[in-house]
């Protein structure tokens, strides 16, 4: 299976938050899988942490390359047909970062870890 994690999700993974649900963390960590985090991840970390939403995350929003190879996931660049397709998204939904999560699991098959239902309404497949 291909997951691509929701920004939340990869950060409880790294914390060892409860919060991550048990079939995402077998999910996360079985070998069998590919998981990517995106770009924008790195993008809503780094912002969230300048802005002071994010005080535990200053290790990560320092190298999130880093600890994204140090998890042995893969790191997935945003492209124009990404932004493309997260700015024609239908709904009422607003938050730019969910949105191109949402295009990038959509244009690229990817399965979405994330408790967000909202993202259910996108027709994404999700896992929880």
């Amino acid at each position: 299976m291909q997951l691509l994690l929701d920004t939340h999700a990869f950060l409880w993974w790294l914390a060892g938050d409860p919060n991550l649900s048990t079939a995402a963390k077998k999910a996360i960590g079985s070998e069998r899988n590919t998981v990517f985090v995106s770009a924008v991840s790195a993008w809503e970390i780094t912002t969230k942490h300048r802005l002071g939403k994010l005080p535990g995350g200053g290790t990560v929003a320092a190298d999130v390359a880093g600890t994204i190879v140090s998890q042995n996931f893969v790191a997935m660049p945003v492209s124009v047909r990404h932004g493309q397709a997260a700015g024609a998204l239908p709904g009422p939904h607003r938050d730019p970062f969910d949105r191109m999560l949402i295009a990038q699991a959509l244009l690229d098959m990817l399965t979405l870890v994330t408790n967000e239902r909202a993202f259910d309404f996108y027709g994404v497949a999700r896992l929880w």
